[in-house]
């Protein structure tokens, strides 16, 4: 491997250190500066794709290879085939900061035809970097369903000063500010005290900014506080599927759930994960879910759990129910997991190959109405359906508190479970509600609206987390906009420097062009 493609593919390995259980948050500034100096470098446009696809496979082989524990462990894949797997998913992956590259690499001009001069100016080519990756990482959250895991933004959780910018532009504009600001380290001209100023600047701008925006509130309490009991049921995820040991997991959940709702001060909320009942709601035993109401109505609470649920057409939702307090309330999952819950189109072959159980499920209605849960609306999201915060702010303003049930025991003991958590922690804030999660192996939190994690569990311990949890109302800039201010303008940087180069394509190549050298 030549070396500018080993320093961007250990640049990209080094990025996961950046995101959660390290929480190494600067470690991604340098990262993508690095990326973006070795682009500036880049001969041609094929030389861009190289790097940046060279970036992408590091970071996301480093970041995300805990699939393969689903696919050998639990999904019965021999390990070679899961291993090739999981590598060709990472190549996918990698393809759009490969696309990134290439596109920067050929709008900067700096390929054979140089119809705009190399030094296009520092200012001008970090936010042409910067919007490439916005809408790069953005396009990776949409195609095909999207996968946005490890979307750099998400690395800058408070204490971070960008964690500041997510209300207001979310995890795609944070990432391409951080994308933006790195470029900028990469292009200034630190030989020159005097133009290496205006860079400093730039970036002690964002940071003060950032900073001073961290501290904001963007919603405001309503209605009064109610009592949550989360419950972490620590169920391996081979034991969920045995027949033989069926009656145990009923048993745990009931014992669980007495429990709960016995603490003092007796909890109005009680919630169990996703799936924790792992059959269709019909294949239950008689009088099961009966026993379950009356535990809740004796508290005078109410009851969550992940169950599945099949209608009068015959079709599987992977769903959560509401127990106590009336009629039962309903939620089914609307963004499913490919190959994990449905088989795309003309992808059988990978049902043969892989045994996963209950993986031919019907999405959810687009709109479900939030439950009403004490005097909360409730939005429910199942498991990786957080990763769309584009699609969960379409329960608000009305909902008052996020809800989360997730079963992350597919991934054993992995990054995926402080992964999952800190993208909780970015929907919070990007909301400005709460997020409550319920897991069965981890981690089981109380997220506030300001990012912070009052409250967790241990991972693979069985308990029960009790808190005190506020409602909030109101909307924050990204709630009520969602992606379109970030994609706006990063579509009109990008558009500025196409007509740009199209400009300077018609004129002679003596009379130069481009982006002054600003900094």
């Amino acid at each position: 491997m030549r070396r500018p493609a080993l320093v961007a593919l250990l640049a990209g390995g080094g990025a996961v250190f950046a995101f959660a259980p390290f929480g190494l948050f600067p470690l991604a500034l340098p990262s993508l500066a690095l990326l973006a100096a070795l682009l500036g470098r880049a001969g041609g446009a094929a030389d861009g794709f190289r790097l940046g696809f060279c970036w992408g496979f590091g970071a996301f082989g480093a970041g995300v290879s805990w699939l393969y524990v689903a696919l050998e462990r639990y999904g019965g894949m021999p390990a070679p085939l899961a291993a090739l797997a999981i590598a060709l998913f990472c190549a996918y992956l990698a393809l759009y900061p490969a696309l990134a590259g290439a596109a920067f690499v050929h709008l900067r001009g700096l390929g054979g035809r140089r119809a705009v001069p190399e030094r296009a100016g520092a200012l001008g080519s970090a936010a042409l970097f910067g919007a490439l990756w916005l809408l790069a990482e953005w396009l990776r959250g949409v195609l095909f369903t999207g996968f946005p895991w490890l979307a750099i933004g998400y690395s800058q959780t408070p204490p971070s000063p960008l964690a500041g910018f997510l209300p207001l532009i979310g995890v795609y504009g944070v990432g391409g500010l951080l994308a933006f600001a790195g470029a900028l380290l990469a292009f200034a001209d630190w030989r020159r005290p005097a133009r290496a100023g205006g860079a400093v600047a730039v970036l002690g701008a964002i940071l003060l900014v950032g900073s001073g925006l961290l501290g904001r509130g963007w919603t405001t309490p309503a209605g009064a506080p109610v009592e949550v009991a989360l419950v972490q049921t620590r169920f391996e995820q081979s034991m969920k599927w045995d027949p033989e040991r069926f009656a145990e997991v009923l048993r745990v959940n009931l014992e669980l759930v007495r429990a709960a709702f016995a603490g003092a001060p007796p909890p109005t909320i009680v919630v169990l994960p996703e799936t924790t009942l792992p059959t269709l709601v019909d294949h239950l035993p008689e009088g099961y879910l009966a026993l379950l109401e009356r535990f809740a109505g004796e508290a005078g609470g109410q009851l969550v759990l992940g169950v599945f649920h099949r209608d009068e057409a015959g079709r599987i939702f992977n769903a959560a129910m509401s127990l106590g307090g009336g009629e039962p309330q309903h939620y089914a999952k609307r963004h499913l997991v490919p190959f994990g819950e449905y088989s795309p189109p003309l992808f059988g072959w990978f049902y043969r190959l892989a045994s996963i159980p209950m993986s031919d499920q019907t999405r959810g209605a687009p709109a479900q109405p939030p439950m009403r849960l004490d005097g909360q609306q409730v939005a429910l999201n199942i498991c990786y359906e957080d990763l769309f915060g584009a699609e969960l702010i379409r329960a608000l303003p009305a909902a008052t508190l996020m809800l989360n049930l997730s079963n992350l025991a597919w991934y054993g003991d992995s990054l995926a479970q402080p992964q999952h958590l800190q993208i909780a922690r970015v929907r919070a804030l990007e909301t400005g509600r709460p997020m409550l999660r319920s897991t069965n192996t981890g981690m089981t939190a109380v997220v506030l609206p300001d990012g912070s994690v009052a409250a967790v569990l241990p991972g693979f311990e069985r308990g029960v987390l009790r808190a005190t949890v506020q409602g909030y109302a109101g909307q924050t800039p990204y709630a009520r906009w969602g992606d379109r201010v970030a994609l706006g303008l990063a579509l009109l940087t990008v558009l500025g420097m196409a007509l740009r180069l199209v400009r300077n394509r018609a004129r002679p190549l003596a009379e130069g062009g481009g982006f002054p050298p600003v900094c």
